[in-house]
């Protein structure tokens, strides 16, 4: 099981970005983890996959900015050890 954590920044909240990926996490399928707003501003993104193309596919959009209002200038990718997640969902 690959493991990341991503900090997505730019224009990353209030404009749909968390659903967005959530959307783009189920489309690729085999995406699993949560999404949340971060206070300053950024998103965090915890995903795993056994598939590490889906999964490579799965950063790539989120680089890309998987919604047309948001613009992500930066995404930090870091690996991750964290509890397996068995859905992918947007957390508070």
């Amino acid at each position: 099981m690959r493991k990341v954590k991503m900090i997505a920044s730019g224009l990353v909240q209030g404009v749909g970005f968390r659903w967005s990926v959530q959307y783009l996490a189920m489309e690729i399928g085999d995406i699993y983890g949560r999404v949340w707003n971060n206070d300053d501003g950024t998103v965090s993104i915890l995903a795993q996959s056994e598939n590490p193309e889906k999964l490579s596919k799965f950063i790539h959009g989120i680089r890309k900015g998987p919604s047309r209002m948001a613009k992500v200038t930066y995404l930090d990718v870091t690996m991750a050890n964290f509890e397996d997640f068995d859905d992918f969902r947007v957390s508070n």
